[in-house]
């Protein structure tokens, strides 16, 4: 099945069943392989760290190693979003669906998240609508396995919402980014996922015309990040540089 058929067309019921737990004919460090590639990250080489992920998933691919390849394919769609690689992006898409199918896992929480990934990635290249079928696959899984205010909602429900507007359907986008503060509000230090998320909320209310609301998602973003309890680790500086663009937009500072 192509790249375009598995998109266009998602049907659940094709990556769904009993879920292979065969080992695999050989199986590869992967834990070893994330950290090599988490040090390239944070040095800054993009160059290396795609070559890194091409070089191991060929690795996987010859040694029957499908979960290890998998993994990686997961990793390629999220570094191929962040350096706007649509080709190399829609490739991993592509393989890791191939592979989710062939062993029948998108009805495992491992497998349902890689689905999320694979659906944040369409998103990303301008097809929110294809990718709708897969995040409610997912949210399907999820809310037969997980805790209700597990944190994985949180992003999954972001995500949701953000399709929902691109499509114009801006009242199912604003109760999906209400379900995911309801559900990032419990998780430990959630200034910064909070604070995402009410800049989100900011530009789907200016799609819909609430001004009002747009100075009310902006004031309690900014509350967020400023919160006297919250880090300002990397991962703060990383929130900011998401919300920073939204609060220029509307003229507001941080």
């Amino acid at each position: 099945m192509s790249f375009n058929e598995a998109a266009c067309c998602f049907d659940a019921s094709m990556y769904t069943g009993v879920p292979d737990a065969a080992p695999c004919a050989q199986s590869l460090d992967t834990k070893g392989i994330i950290a090599g590639l988490d040090k390239l990250l944070f040095s800054g080489d993009d160059a290396a760290a795609g070559e890194y992920l091409d070089r191991w998933c060929q690795k996987a691919q010859e040694a029957g190693d499908w979960r290890t390849e998998l993994t990686l394919q997961s990793e390629l769609m999220g570094f191929h979003r962040r350096t706007s690689d649509k080709a190399a992006a829609m490739a991993a898409v592509e393989r890791g669906l191939e592979l989710i199918r062939e062993h029948r896992l998108g009805s495992t929480v491992s497998g349902a998240t890689i689905i999320l990934n694979a659906a944040t990635t369409l998103k990303a290249y301008g097809m929110a609508e294809q990718s709708i079928p897969m995040f409610v696959q997912t949210c399907r899984v999820y809310s037969q396995t997980l805790d209700p205010l597990d944190y994985r909602f949180g992003g999954l429900y972001n995500n949701m919402a953000l399709s929902y507007a691109d499509i114009g359907e801006y009242d199912t986008a604003e109760g999906y980014y209400k379900k995911a503060l309801g559900v990032i509000a419990h998780c430990d230090t959630p200034e910064n996922e909070l604070a995402v998320t009410y800049c989100n909320l900011a530009e789907l209310y200016e799609r819909m015309g609430r001004e009002a609301d747009i100075v009310k998602a902006l004031k309690l973003a900014q509350d967020n990040l400023h919160s006297p309890t919250l880090p300002h680790d990397g991962y703060y500086d990383f929130t900011v540089s998401k919300c920073l663009p939204t609060f220029e937009h509307f003229g507001y500072k941080l």
